[in-house]
Parts: structure tokens; sequence; C-alpha cells
């Protein structure tokens, strides 16, 4: 087996200068656009997702529409596996393909609420009517799931997902995010796939999970686990997760 090192930018994450001119630029896209369409509309206020009380099923073809007018096809591609790493260079843009429905609706739910913070993503997922977001978290729900390059036979990363480290109060990343990470059958929410996700953004997530700068998880459990990670330990993981087919 083989150990792959990936060429990963430095675990410190700026929220100084770059993330000011990444935010300017992003404004001259999608954001704009969400903006001048929002006209009318209240955006500064979180809205309640109509899912959270009102489960429905979204329409496929629907949100199919509807990703693409909402202009989320643009960072995560048209059938939610985004564009590789190129479009990705600070893990802001994860792939949706094949995630459960009521998870992404909850992500949004998050966005919209400020529960989770992201300076494009807020804005994004205030300019959606709600009945919409259920649709289009249908059509990435229904795209083939994310698969990996089979390159992330990690040895560090497969013992922390399948094992955990009980000494260290690492609970096994497997008993919630099921084998390879490819999610529980019947848990929804509690369960997203991360096997096959876009590194960059795995490194990103653990490292705002460890720091609390992201604290959306049930009952704080992520913030938990990553808070004993260290810098190899979180590098290790996302290589690994990475990988999975």
């Amino acid at each position: 087996m083989s150990l792959r090192v990936r060429n990963a930018p430095g675990l410190a994450w700026g929220a100084g200068g770059c993330a000011a001119l990444v935010f300017a630029v992003l404004l001259s896209g999608p954001v704009a656009a969400q903006a001048v369409k929002s006209k009318g509309k209240s955006v500064t206020g979180a809205v309640p997702v109509a899912a959270a009380s009102a489960p429905r099923a979204g329409d496929v073809l629907a949100g199919a529409r509807k990703s693409d007018d909402e202009r989320c096809q643009e960072c995560h591609g048209v059938d939610g596996h985004g564009f590789d790493q190129s479009a990705s260079s600070e893990g802001r843009h994860p792939k949706l393909g094949g995630l459960p429905a009521d998870y992404i609706v909850k992500q949004i739910a998050d966005f919209r609420s400020g529960a989770r913070k992201h300076d494009v993503m807020t804005v994004m997922a205030r300019t959606v009517d709600p009945a919409d977001i259920v649709d289009i978290a249908a059509y990435f729900a229904s795209q083939k799931p994310m698969q990996g390059d089979g390159q992330g036979d990690n040895p560090l990363g497969r013992k922390l997902f399948d094992s955990g480290d009980p000494a260290r109060g690492v609970d096994a990343c497997v008993s919630c995010h099921g084998p390879a990470g490819k999610g529980i059958a019947g848990m929804g929410a509690a369960s997203p796939p991360i096997g096959g996700q876009e590194w960059r953004y795995l490194e990103k997530q653990l490292l705002d999970w460890r720091s609390g700068d992201r604290s959306n998880s049930r009952d704080g459990v992520m913030n938990r686990i990553a808070k004993s990670l260290s810098d190899e330990d979180v590098r290790a993981l996302a290589n690994y997760l990475a990988g999975q087919r």
C-alpha cells in the first residue's frame, strides 16, 4: 500500500486581505446576481426553511432548473461534483452530488440563520425561497454519489477513521459516516457521506470544527472530536477520505 502525500496548502487560513479579495471577486458573479434577483425580498434576517417544520419530497426536475437559475451550479457543478481542486483552492466548494437531501436543506437553513458561517453562502442562502431549496436539495441528492480517485490509502487516516483514538477522546468516524465514509442508509442528515469529498474542503472543515469557526453539528460532536486532532491527523483524514471510491 502506498502513502499519498498531497501538496496541501498551509493550515493557517487567513481571514484578512485574501478573504476580502475573494469575497469582492465573488460578489461580481453569483452573489451580485442574487442581490439583483432578491430586490424586494428581505435578505437580512434568517428565513426558516419550510422543510424543517413540514417535510415534503422535493421535485428533482424542478430542482435541476432552479439550481441553475439560483447559480448553485456555478460553484458546485451541474451534477454537484464541482470542478475539481482548481475551483476550490481554499476548500470553499464541496461536492454535493449524492448527499442526503435533508442534510443539504439543514446546511442551507444553518447558513440562513447564522448557525453556520460562510461569507458567500450566507448571502446566497437568504435569497432562495424555502420551497426552492427543497427542490434543489432533491436534485443534488439524486445525482451520482461522490467518488475519490482511489489513492487515499493513508494508514493514519484509515486508523483514525475506522478506530478513532479513545485515549484522546477521538471517536471512530465510521460510526457516523459509515464504511469508507459513504454514509449509513436511513440516517439521512445524521450520516452525511464524506468519502470522495474534495480534500481541501475536508481539511478546511476539520480545521473549522477544531477552532470552533464551525459549530453546527448535533450536540457539538464534531467540535469535541476535532479539538483533539493534530495538524497531521487532519491532513491524514482528509487524504484518506478524499480518495475513497
